[in-house]
C-alpha cells in the first residue's frame, strides 16, 4: 500500500511523500454505549484502517486530497478553522483548528488519505483519520504530545468541531491497539490492561450490514442525554460522578429514583453492560471462548431490548449467527443504528457462512451484507 499511495502522491503532487502513517480501525469485542458513561469496553485494533501520506509545500497552504472521495480542499494556514458541510476533511481539518491553538505550523502541507473502512459502518473511520492526522502532525513537526494526548485531541475534535458526543473509545483504540490484544479500557480514568485475545480456532468475522450510520444525525446524542437524565435523578440521593460507579447489585437499590421508563431502561442497560466487561475479560483470561460468546449475545439482546439501538439490519445478522452452528458469539458493534455486527466463526467456514448469511439477509432485508474477515492489530504507526 505504501508504494502504491507514493505513486498517487507523485502524480497529484508533482513530489514524493515524506512520510507515510498507519491508523487501524476498531471494533468493540464487548462494553457497548457505556464510554460516555465513565465504564469499561473492551475494544480491538482491526487491519483495516486509513493509510496518510504527507509532504510540506511552500504555499503555505493546507490540500487535502483522498483516493477514497472526489471532494478535494484547498485552505491556507491560519489560527483556526470552522466546519463547513459534512465532507471527509473536515475530520483533519478539525485536528489542525485544534493543534494551531498552541503550536505553529512551519510549513504548508500536501496531504494525501486512502482507507479501506467501510464508511458509516461503525469501524470508526473518522476516528482512524482523526488520529491518523494528529499523530502525523505530531511525529512529522515533533510538537511533543504525549501518546495518551492524541486519542484526546482527537476526541475533542469530535465533540466540538464536528458535532458529536462520542467517548474515548474510539480514538484510545485506534491508537493504543496491540496485536492479538483487547484493550480494557476505564473510560473515566483512561487505564487500561491489555487482554490476550487468542481466538484459536476461531476467526474475528465482520458483518457490514451496508445501512450507514449517520451519528450526528442519529439518535446518539439522545441515548447520551437519557443517560445523564438517570444520573441526575440517580445523584438526588447518591453521589455519582458516571453511571458506571454502580454494579447491578447497588443499582438495584437506587433505580426506583428513575421514574421515566425509558430512561431506566438505558440506564439498566449501561450497569449490566459494564459488568459483562469484567466478565467478558474473565472469560479471556481464562481461555473460555464459549463464555466469551455468551456474553457477546447478551450484549447484543440488552442492546436491542433496553437500549434500542440495533434495528432490523443488525437483528438479522445476530439471528442468523445464533442459528449456525460454526459462530459461538455475535453482536452489533459500534453505535448501532445500522454499521456492522461482528462474530466469532470458525476457521475453515468463511465461505459457507458467508453464503448462507447472504442468502438469509437478503431475503430478510432486501440486499447483501458486506463480510470481511480480520486479525487483530496494532495502533497508530509511522511506516
Amino acid at each position: 500500500m505504501k508504494a502504491e499511495l507514493t505513486e498517487k502522491f507523485l502524480e497529484l503532487y508533482g513530489q514524493a511523500p515524506k512520510a507515510n502513517y498507519f491508523t487501524p480501525g476498531r471494533v468493540n469485542l464487548i462494553g457497548e454505549h457505556i464510554d460516555y458513561n465513565g465504564g469499561l469496553v473492551m475494544p480491538c485494533a482491526v487491519t483495516l484502517g486509513t493509510w496518510l501520506s504527507i509532504a510540506p509545500n511552500q504555499d503555505q497552504v493546507i490540500r487535502f486530497k483522498s483516493l477514497n472521495f472526489p471532494e478535494q480542499h484547498e485552505i491556507a494556514l491560519q489560527p483556526a478553522y470552522t466546519k463547513t458541510g459534512s465532507e471527509w476533511y473536515n475530520y483533519p481539518l478539525g485536528v489542525f483548528h485544534e493543534i494551531l491553538k498552541k503550536h505553529q505550523i512551519p510549513t504548508g502541507l500536501d496531504l494525501l488519505f486512502y482507507g479501506n473502512i467501510p464508511i458509516g459502518s461503525g469501524l470508526s473511520s473518522s476516528a482512524s483519520i482523526e488520529v491518523a492526522m494528529a499523530y502525523a502532525l505530531n511525529d512529522y513537526f515533533n510538537l511533543g504530545y504525549e501518546k495518551i494526548e492524541i486519542p484526546l485531541l482527537a476526541q475533542k475534535v469530535e465533540n466540538e468541531f464536528i458535532g458529536v458526543n462520542c467517548g474515548i473509545m474510539d480514538q484510545f483504540a485506534v491508537a493504543f491497539g496491540e496485536t492479538d490484544k483487547a484493550l480494557v479500557l476505564n473510560c473515566d480514568t483512561l487505564k487500561y490492561k491489555s487482554v490476550d485475545c487468542h481466538l484459536g480456532e476461531y476467526s474475528l468475522a465482520i458483518i457490514n450490514t451496508n445501512k450507514p450510520r449517520k451519528l450526528a444525525e442519529s439518535k446518539y446524542n439522545e441515548r447520551v442525554a437519557e443517560c445523564q437524565a438517570a444520573l441526575a435523578q440517580l445523584n438526588e440521593e447518591i453521589k455519582l460522578n458516571n453511571l458506571c460507579e454502580l454494579n447491578a447489585e447497588k443499582f438495584s437499590l437506587h433505580s426506583h429514583l428513575i421514574t421515566d421508563e425509558t430512561v431506566l431502561k438505558r440506564a439498566t442497560h449501561v450497569i449490566r453492560e459494564n459488568d459483562r466487561v469484567n466478565l467478558a475479560a474473565k472469560a479471556l483470561n481464562e481461555g473460555n471462548l464459549e463464555e466469551f460468546g455468551r456474553l457477546m449475545y447478551a450484549s447484543h439482546q440488552s442492546l436491542k431490548d433496553l437500549y434500542e439501538v440495533t434495528g432490523a439490519e443488525l437483528d438479522a445478522v445476530v439471528e442468523f449467527c445464533s442459528g449456525y452452528e460454526h459462530v459461538i458469539g455475535a453482536r452489533m458493534t459500534g453505535a448501532g443504528f445500522g454499521g456492522c455486527a461482528i462474530a466469532l466463526l470458525k476457521k475453515g467456514q468463511e465461505e459457507d457462512f458467508a453464503r448462507q448469511l447472504t442468502d438469509f439477509y437478503v431475503e430478510r432485508i432486501g440486499y447483501p451484507a458486506a463480510i470481511y474477515i480480520s486479525e487483530i492489530g496494532n495502533g497508530a504507526s509511522a511506516i
